[in-house]
């Protein structure tokens, strides 16, 4: 059976529109994936998912493109308009990277992440979008616990998650659900796989205050940032974005407590949710 290749959508955006004019100059010249890998120093896999856009095109790549086909800066010229803009179809692109992360590091200043949610708190948190029927966040629960799989797996990405110590403090659902919520995340605290970070009120304000940051590390050791406010999310693959982001994330890190004071003030935060004693009548 002959091969047929994927089927692309220039216009999408300007990621799609770079990944057809690399299939269409390969094609116009005769040359295949695995030619054309060889001549830019790169992967048929890659190539293959730069053409249709499932790969940010690396900066290397543009001016080794250019040089392969005689094309002046053509392909700089799209790489810089595609960096630039959100990626057309970013929250999938980011629940595709997250999957296969080697490891993941989330500041969450509002919430207990994603990752480490229980049912009962991911069900009041998105109960609380009045847009939502009660069929839809049954839906959305359970697509956000089934991210949870991967932390079930042979090989876990390695996890390292720094919250706000409001997360702790602002009551979702009951005391039986916080309770619930704080004792996952007490065990997932200081593992192995996994560590917890509070970043304490006594730490004053900082630049991430205002929403939630993801840096994945995928196999190839590259770095996506998935920065999330309220309607809004950005997922970043430029190197120069991902550092800016890196690095605000460290400052962060190096703000926070310790894991064993952390563990020590969720610990203590746990116990203040514990089912109060009705003295009898």
């Amino acid at each position: 059976m002959k091969f047929a290749p994927k089927s692309l959508t220039p216009y999408v955006s300007a990621r799609h529109y770079f990944g057809s004019e690399l299939r269409r100059h390969r094609e116009e010249v005769g040359m295949s994936l695995v030619q054309l890998a060889d001549i830019v120093n790169s992967s048929k896999s890659n190539l293959a998912r730069v053409e249709t856009a499932e790969l940010m095109p690396p900066p290397e790549l543009p001016p080794a493109l250019d040089a392969a086909f005689g094309t002046g800066k053509h392909f700089h010229g799209l790489y810089q308009l595609a960096k630039r803009e959100a990626h057309p179809d970013q929250y999938q692109r980011f629940m595709d990277c997250e999957a296969q992360a080697e490891a993941i590091e989330v500041i969450e200043p509002h919430v207990v992440p994603g990752l480490l949610q229980t049912r009962e708190y991911a069900y009041e948190l998105l109960r609380c979008q009045e847009d939502l029927s009660r069929d839809e966040v049954e839906e959305r629960v359970n697509a956000r616990l089934s991210r949870q799989q991967l932390l079930r797996s042979d090989s876990p990405p390695f996890r390292w998650a720094i919250i706000d110590e409001s997360v702790l403090r602002r009551v979702v659902g009951d005391r039986e659900c916080m309770r619930k919520q704080l004792e996952v995340l007490l065990e997932q605290a200081d593992t192995p796989n996994s560590k917890v970070q509070v970043m304490p009120f006594s730490s004053g304000p900082h630049s991430l205050m205002g929403g939630a940051l993801n840096l994945l590390t995928l196999p190839n050791d590259s770095v996506v940032a998935y920065e999330e406010g309220i309607e809004t999310a950005h997922l970043y693959e430029d190197r120069g974005a991902v550092k800016k982001w890196r690095r605000q994330y460290e400052v962060l890190r190096a703000n926070a407590l310790s894991l064993t004071a952390s563990a020590e003030v969720i610990r203590k935060a746990m116990e203040e949710y514990k089912p109060c004693d009705t003295p009898p009548n």
